[in-house]
C-alpha cells in the first residue's frame, strides 16, 4: 500500500477521537522540496508532508515545529515538538513525516496511534 504523491497541495484528514479534522497540506515528495521543507519560513499554514522520509532536522529553521512520524499505512508512530537547530532521531518504521507549527498537532487530535489520510 505504498502511496506516491507529487509536490503540491492537498488536504490532510486526521481521523481522531473528535471526528475527522481537515488540515491544509503542502506535499513535498521531490528531493528538492523535501530538502527545503520549512527552512526559511516564519510560519506554516496547516501541515507539510515530507515523503518519503524517516526523520528530519531543524537546522537553519526559524521556528519550533511539531513533527509527526507516519508508517506506510499513514498511522502516527510518534509526535514530537522540535526547537530550531536540532537533529531528530530517525524512526525505524517511519515512511513519511508531517511538519507543522509547534503546538498545532494536539489541537488537530494528531497523536500516536491515530490514522491520517491524504487527499492530493
Amino acid at each position: 500500500m505504498g502511496q506516491r504523491w507529487r509536490d503540491g497541495r492537498g488536504t490532510l484528514v486526521v481521523h481522531g477521537d473528535r471526528g475527522d479534522v481537515c488540515v491544509p497540506l503542502e506535499i513535498a515528495s521531490s528531493y528538492r522540496a523535501r530538502t527545503k521543507g520549512l527552512l526559511g519560513r516564519d510560519s506554516v499554514a496547516g501541515a507539510m508532508l515530507l515523503t518519503p522520509a524517516g526523520g528530519v532536522h531543524t537546522f537553519r529553521m526559524r521556528i519550533p515545529i511539531d513533527v509527526a512520524y507516519l508508517d506506510r499505512e499513514l498511522n502516527v508512530i510518534a509526535v514530537r515538538t522540535m526547537k530550531p537547530g536540532r537533529l531528530g532521531l530517525p524512526r525505524l518504521r517511519s515512511r513519511h513525516v508531517l511538519e507543522g507549527a509547534a503546538g498545532v498537532m494536539a489541537g488537530w487530535g494528531l497523536v500516536a496511534g491515530v490514522r491520517v489520510t491524504v487527499e492530493a
